[in-house]
């Protein structure tokens, strides 16, 4: 028998888009998906997945099931399913995540705990020591 679910929890596959030059001062939270090409000093949380494209910056913690980092973020970074680091982008804060990909050129300064359950597996990233 199905659930009726009401229309907080019900999951959207609508995108909200921060565009460039927004700003955004506080918490954003969206049951669909949800791409930054500007500026958030705040929290996000969605039900689908989260995107910091190229030009993004986000100062706040992020939750989402998948979540793509190409831009800037600073904060605790938490991806039920699946966290990506592109090429260009960086993170400097935790991650808690299923599934990791860093590709190469990516940026990351942190801990990181990945697993089933955020706390399974422990590995501690940090800059490489000067000569």
């Amino acid at each position: 028998m199905l659930k009726n679910l009401s229309p907080e929890e019900r999951k959207s596959e609508e995108t909200t888009i921060i565009s460039a030059g927004v700003k955004i001062e506080g918490k954003v939270k969206s049951n669909g998906n949800i791409r930054v090409e500007g500026q958030i000093e705040g929290d996000i949380e969605s039900r689908g997945s989260v995107v910091i494209g190229g030009n993004g910056e986000v100062n706040g913690q992020i939750s989402a099931e998948l979540i793509s980092i190409a831009g800037s973020v600073t904060g605790t970074v938490k991806a039920k399913n699946k966290l990506t680091l592109e090429e260009k982008g960086n993170l400097k804060g935790d991650i808690f995540t299923k599934s990791l990909i860093v590709k190469e050129g990516a940026q990351f300064d942190g801990k990181c705990k990945m697993g089933d359950s955020f706390g399974s597996q422990t590995t501690e990233v940090s800059k490489p020591a000067k000569p």
